[in-house]
């Protein structure tokens, strides 16, 4: 069997490499594309084989797929951008005569409200329309979109957001990466994945445990979500992401980034990564 893994080279790819070596599968049988190959290296050195993938070249993807059998395909980060580069790759993978393709959609894609999803609904319906088995794996919020603003609310005393009492399913990359393996080696065709952290949270808990953990005082300031999105432009989020973000938190506000499936914990065959745990890792 030989697996292609697309976008490798992003934080969720390079995470997900080592998941298949973990799942038995030898280096030699996967393919790992990027533009930029040079993060790859290490992977190289261990017998996988690196290919250049760019969504914006089809010959790239052409190149990639052949002789693969199955495709990891991790969504694209040009907002604005991935409708006509997404096609790319499944046109190519349905000219390849892949046997199975899943795809890093978003959680409740199809009938979220939140915009960040446009996009990854348009993908979903292309791969419907391909006819290719597939395998859609909607991630819930990534746990680290709010780890990594724990050094400036530890400067600032508060975690700035507009989700309001709303509740998260945010999950690790690290469990996302695992849980995506394991669908995708076990995938058929047709199966959909809802995948959120086990204990969702309000960004108030999520700081009364940086608190708890650090011993510093850290609060939650919620903002109207358009004071929320020129702060996030103030920091230096470029337009749209500055917008979508701030939409996002709006999405959180009423619950649709709230994900009960049960899925991910599944997949892992144990529980997800804890609240308590995310914040000890992320403070290390």
């Amino acid at each position: 069997m030989t697996i292609v893994v697309t976008a490798a080279t992003g934080q969720l790819g390079r995470l997900v490499l080592p998941a298949l070596l973990k799942h038995g599968i030898a280096a030699q049988q996967i393919v790992a594309g990027g533009r930029n190959l040079a993060p790859l290296k290490p992977f190289a050195d261990q017998g996988i084989q690196l290919k250049v993938i760019d969504y914006n070249r089809p010959q790239t993807l052409t190149q990639a797929f052949e002789d693969a059998e199955r495709v990891l395909f991790i969504s694209g980060t040009e907002i604005g951008r991935r409708i006509q580069q997404h096609q790319n790759v499944v046109d190519a993978a349905k000219a390849a005569g892949v046997s199975l393709i899943a795809y890093t959609s978003v959680a409740r894609c199809d009938t979220t409200t939140v915009r960040l999803a446009s996009e990854d609904l348009v993908t979903e319906n292309a791969l419907k329309a391909s006819g290719l088995p597939t395998v859609l794996l909607r991630h819930g919020w990534y746990a680290e979109n709010y780890t990594d603003q724990i050094p400036a609310a530890l400067e600032s005393g508060a975690i700035i957001g507009a989700a309001g009492s709303g509740r998260v399913s945010a999950a690790t990359r690290a469990d996302l990466a695992e849980a995506d393996v394991v669908a995708l080696l076990n995938g058929k065709g047709g199966e959909i994945y809802e995948m959120g952290g086990d204990q969702a949270f309000t960004l108030a808990e999520l700081a009364a445990e940086v608190s708890r953990q650090t011993g510093r005082t850290v609060g939650y300031q919620d903002l109207p979500t358009e004071e929320y999105q020129k702060v996030l432009s103030s920091i230096g989020i470029p337009p749209p992401m500055d917008d979508l973000l701030a939409d996002a938190d709006r999405g959180v506000k009423e619950g649709e980034l709230l994900v009960r499936s049960g899925d991910l914990s599944h997949l892992l065959g144990r529980p997800t990564t804890s609240l308590a745990d995310i914040i000890r890792r992320a403070l290390l």
